[in-house]
């Protein structure tokens, strides 16, 4: 019986997912997105060309793979007509590769609106979102007030429309909010019409069909670990389950039929926006890490937060999602660093953790181990056995952290540069 893996991020987001899973796509049949919406930017960069894809599965430039947009997403029909017609453009077929869940909710222009009215309205404690209007609408689907992608077929979709439009603009009034959504309304509609064209499918029987036939599906996660709404550091997360269990719930599929887990983080630690970050630097090391990692957000282009690796918070990832093959991207960064630091555990109150807390905001002061850096350029190493064992000693010290093997290491943002062991 085949099984669904499953590849995520164990941070808080910006790991660079879109890289790995394009390279792993040969393996398999079809690529699923099974949480988020287009607040999540997976940046590829191939054949001296750079894609940015924000609901579209990173399966979609490799040719007769079949994927799909799961139950779990949340879509924007103006963003996904912009992002298809500019994979279009530059020569990608998507009609044919792509499908989308009918069960998957519809991002409206008021939810943009009430996104960044309550954002507002937050004041000082601003929890610091993409203004895209993820949050109002999975606080829809949960409130079962929501529309779902299966509307547009049906002959009451724009009385329905209207009527959440309607609840939607008295919560505005409320907070004494002024906009005006003609313009975008009306490219909404438009964008609706595109949307139609494709082929909207129950993407739960699509893909226990593909596994009862034997074909092997990848599960795509988007943000991080760190950032899921249950687990992550609240109230500092998403509005989705970004862990794998999500990818369950996600896509409809058992948990019995979950493989391989590919957790995937960076050498070092960003963030985008507020919420705690126990080993950010806000010294010259922090900005180096920054200006030579280019962390800048993908959809937003706002500056990442930079920091040391943080290896409880890694562990904590690692035991909620139950990886079973860690992915080490960015090692490149760090190539001229004389001193590299990774936190081993947390003092707080003046007591020794190496626990994730539950109090994220409580002051923690990272407990660090130093080791040295490995000064020469990973990009011209082509197999493990090529890297300095400087380098060897971080990698290795990680999976003795962790107890799992880093399987996949990246040494630049080719999909070329991944070295496998």
């Amino acid at each position: 019986m085949s099984k669904v893996d499953v590849i995520l991020g164990l941070q808080w987001g910006d790991e660079g997912k879109g890289k790995v899973v394009d390279v792993l796509t040969p393996r398999y049949q079809a690529v699923a997105r099974f949480q988020g919406g287009p607040n999540a930017g997976h940046t590829l960069e191939f054949n001296g060309e750079k894609y940015i894809l924000r609901s579209i599965p990173s399966g979609i430039f490799q040719g007769g793979k079949t994927n799909i947009i799961g139950n779990g997403v949340v879509l924007d029909p103006i963003l996904f007509r912009e992002e298809a017609t500019a994979l279009e453009r530059s020569g990608h077929n998507l009609k044919d590769r792509l499908q989308i869940s009918k069960k998957a909710h519809l991002i409206l222009p008021t939810h943009r609106m009430l996104d960044a009215a309550q954002e507002a309205a937050k004041g000082s404690a601003r929890i610091g979102t993409t203004g895209k209007g993820i949050g109002p609408t999975y606080t829809d689907k949960v409130s079962r007030t929501g529309m779902r992608v299966g509307e547009i077929l049906s002959d009451t979709f724009r009385e329905t429309y209207e009527r959440v439009k309607a609840r939607h603009e008295a919560t505005l009034r409320s907070l004494n909010y002024s906009y005006d959504i003609a313009a975008l309304e009306k490219e909404w509609f438009e964008a609706v019409e595109f949307l139609k064209e494709f082929r909207l499918i129950d993407s739960e029987y699509e893909i226990n069909r593909l596994l009862d036939r034997g074909q092997a599906v990848l599960a795509e996660g988007a943000q991080g670990t760190l950032l899921d709404i249950d687990f992550g550091s609240y109230p500092f997360v998403t509005s989705s389950n970004t862990v794998c269990a999500g990818a369950c719930t996600g896509l409809g599929v058992a948990p019995r039929r979950i493989g391989e887990v590919f957790g995937i983080f960076k050498a070092y630690c960003t963030r985008v926006g507020s919420g705690p970050f126990p080993t950010e630097l806000f010294d010259e090391t922090g900005t180096r890490l920054r200006d030579i990692g280019h962390e800048y957000g993908a959809v937003t282009g706002r500056e990442r937060r930079c920091g040391w690796l943080d290896l409880v918070a890694l562990k904590y990832a690692v035991m909620i999602d139950g990886v079973t093959q860690l992915i080490m991207m960015k090692s490149d960064v760090m190539n001229d660093f004389d001193t590299i630091k990774v936190a081993t555990a947390y003092e707080i109150d003046g007591h020794r953790t190496d626990r994730f807390p539950y109090d994220v905001e409580a002051p923690i002061t990272p407990v660090y181990e130093e080791f040295r850096g490995w000064k020469c350029d990973l990009r011209k190493c082509t197999r493990y056995e090529d890297f300095p064992a400087e380098f060897k000693t971080y990698v290795e010290f990680i999976e003795q952290q962790t107890g799992v093997p880093v399987r996949i290491i990246s040494v630049g943002p080719d999909r070329d540069e991944t070295i496998v062991r």
